[in-house]
């Protein structure tokens, strides 16, 4: 009797969840869709615990059969020489280290101090969104070595890049994907990462990857000064000189939050910012979906001269993108390196 009355129960249980479940997804304008505040503010959060639950969504997709190879593009990372005296994690003879002269420390030229969050919308139709694009066009009025989105290329050309604040054991199984597949990636770092896994950054320079600087302790580059700003920077740009022997030019804001005086800070170092027109709540370990949900959320929003970010913390991604990869080449996409963006 206990049996039969507990398992009415949750069949009522069941039925009830369902019907909400319909009830919210029909509230939903378009499944593709994302909050405004994933819209504009898509950020890493280095302080979430990791977790190994997962919800999984149940969704069928058509993936494509052949196992597709990206092209041969090399990515120019600029490295010591090779020397098996070296004493660095790469075997690269370490760079010298440099000292940056901060520009107008104080600012006296009067650029804009207002906080501008990253905003790059929800691309649909092979297009993207018109956010990306007033994002491009004002870094391009403004003269800012920044990118959110490649505007220039003809071709169908991706950009694949990984935020990095802490490992959670999934970069390795990124890391295999890539190689099988021949995709040069770009991993933004902070320097507590990279002192945490020597190895695995070495192992991402010697493959040929980028490791571009995220800052050393992953402030908003909005609340704070331009000489804290070049610290951040240069910490981490001396630490991938003499421990590994590596320089890479490409910055990317924490939290994608940014002012005028911090983008002009940052170019007058020698860095391209790097921002992104493709990605999706993805960051929080805790909520991951399931790799038919990453599927569709970065295949459904790729378009011509994406930069994508995603997390490498997300089991999702880590499951997902041998197949992202495939559906990009099989549409005739190829991915591309940061440096080959156009100049």
């Amino acid at each position: 009797m206990k049996k039969a009355v507990s398992a009415l129960f949750c069949v009522t249980v069941l039925a009830l969840a369902a019907i909400v479940i319909v009830k919210n997804k029909s509230e939903i304008p378009d499944a593709s869709e994302t909050t405004a505040q994933e819209q504009v503010d898509i950020r890493q959060t280095v302080t979430v615990a990791p977790s190994s639950v997962q919800t999984q969504v149940d969704q069928t997709s058509s993936r494509p059969q052949s196992n597709y190879k990206n092209p041969d593009f090399k990515s120019e990372n600029i490295t010591g020489a090779y020397s098996a005296s070296a004493g660095t994690y790469t075997g690269y003879q370490p760079l010298a280290p440099v000292e940056f002269s901060v520009n107008d420390p104080s600012n006296t030229r009067g650029l804009s101090t207002a906080v501008r969050n990253h905003g790059f919308g929800v691309a649909k139709d092979s297009k993207p969104h018109q956010i990306s694009v007033d994002s491009q066009n004002y870094f391009d009025s403004k003269s800012f070595n920044a990118i959110t989105y490649d505007a220039k290329s003809a071709e169908k050309v991706l950009y694949l890049t990984f935020d990095c604040g802490y490992e959670n054991g999934h970069t390795f199984d990124v890391l295999d994907t890539l190689k099988e597949k021949n995709v040069s990636a770009a991993f933004f770092c902070t320097l507590d990462h990279i002192k945490a896994e020597p190895e695995l950054i070495a192992r991402m320079i010697k493959e040929g990857h980028i490791v571009g600087n995220h800052s050393t302790k992953h402030p908003n580059f909005s609340k704070i000064d331009r000489t804290r700003m070049a610290d951040e920077i240069q910490t981490v740009e001396n630490h991938l000189r003499c421990e590994f022997g590596y320089s890479s030019p490409y910055f990317r804001f924490p939290e994608g939050a940014y002012t005028d005086s911090a983008l002009d800070l940052v170019q007058s170092l020698g860095y391209k910012s790097v921002f992104w027109s493709l990605a999706y709540a993805d960051w929080d370990t805790s909520a991951q979906k399931g790799a038919d949900y990453a599927y569709q959320k970065v295949t459904s929003r790729l378009h011509p001269g994406a930069i994508i970010l995603l997390h490498s913390v997300s089991a999702d991604n880590a499951a997902a993108l041998g197949d992202i990869i495939d559906y990009a080449l099989s549409q005739g996409y190829v991915f591309k390196p940061l440096t080959a963006l156009p100049q």
